[in-house]
């Protein structure tokens, strides 16, 4: 099993697709938490030329309160990461697969609930 969905975007800019993809997390019912530039954090601490990659950490409250209902440690996996990244002109949007990141928990509930939110990150990405 894959630990991660994706698709390729054409006809837009790295930043348009980070719009984009922070809109159709909207319509899912997401809001993103955390944004991290790695790009620029390797650059300034390693002094190293990368690639644009943005993470996005992206959270539903209402799953989320419903998840920590069910596993109070549920928290070390959240929120789901979205990874945007251009590789010589060529920009990916990949989104963590619920399910894969929830494997590793013996708990019924918490499955019925990846589910769910992986149907919701499958859509964000099939509607960039």
């Amino acid at each position: 099993m894959s630990y991660y969905f994706n698709t390729k975007v054409e006809g837009a800019t790295f930043d348009e697709t980070i719009e984009k993809v922070t809109e159709e997390l909207q319509k899912e019912g997401f809001g993103v938490l955390t944004e991290i530039d790695v790009k620029a954090t390797l650059k300034k601490k390693l002094d190293v030329d990368f690639k644009n990659y943005r993470i996005l950490g992206a959270c539903n409250p209402t799953y989320a309160h419903k998840a920590l209902q069910k596993e109070d440690k549920v928290g070390v996996m959240l929120p789901c990461n979205i990874v945007v990244e251009e590789t010589d002109g060529v920009i990916e949007v990949s989104a963590v697969d619920p399910i894969a990141s929830m494997q590793g928990i013996n708990n019924q509930e918490l499955g019925e609930i990846a589910t769910e939110i992986r149907a919701k990150l499958q859509s964000v990405i099939n509607n960039i």
